[in-house]
């Protein structure tokens, strides 16, 4: 969103988008939109915004995003973190919800060697705004990473990995590993890594 305002381009998809997703945040406050259908809604439409893009104009919108919003947000506990599982040559994958060439640049920054994120659309040649599968949100992070590197062949040894996320809506992915850590988590993680005894870094967030 900050990128296409930054350039004043796609005042129209903008503004469309807030019209038709802000209503959901308010019913999401009020309790009345539980929060895998609200991410699922999100998530599932922000390919609205580079919709018609090559892969020329994606990589100048996923550097953007990486270096110039997700570089100024980083924590310096988090990434020191991240630098020892590095260099203790553990296999390491970031994975998010947004489109996998944007995941792919900020993991690029930070020398992350794997990237997994949603499955954005393109037809010939450019993006169409849709996706070619469910958003890499939820439960479907753990289903994405076992798809990605089972066609890679790497054998992970989930018993012995690390899943690091600040929401209760990452549930499925920090099951499927045996050291879940909530990372300044969302106050419904804090309480259940208390109620689970898992390892907690930094502040819940009110």
């Amino acid at each position: 969103m900050d990128f296409s305002k930054e350039r004043g381009e796609g005042r129209a998809t903008h503004y469309f988008f807030l019209a038709t997703h802000y209503p959901t945040y308010i019913l999401r406050k009020l309790h009345l939109l539980n929060e895998t259908t609200f991410r699922k809604w999100w998530g599932g439409h922000l390919p609205w915004y580079f919709r018609g893009y090559d892969d020329m104009q994606m990589k100048v919108l996923a550097e953007w995003v990486a270096h110039k919003h997700v570089k100024r947000l980083a924590r310096d506990d988090v990434l020191i973190k991240l630098r020892e599982h590095l260099d203790h040559g553990d296999v390491v994958a970031l994975v998010s919800g947004v489109a996998t060439p944007i995941v792919e640049a900020i993991a690029q920054m930070w020398q992350v060697p794997h990237a997994i994120g949603s499955p954005a659309e393109k037809r010939n040649g450019h993006y169409s705004g849709g996706m070619t599968g469910e958003p890499c949100i939820d439960e479907q992070k753990a289903i994405y990473i076992r798809k990605y590197f089972g066609e890679k062949k790497i054998d992970l040894d989930l018993r012995n990995s690390f899943a690091y996320a600040d929401s209760y809506s990452d549930l499925g992915m920090f099951e499927m590993v045996g050291n879940p850590v909530a990372v300044y988590p969302d106050l419904k993680l804090a309480a259940l890594a208390k109620e689970r005894g898992w390892r907690i870094i930094g502040q819940a967030k009110e």
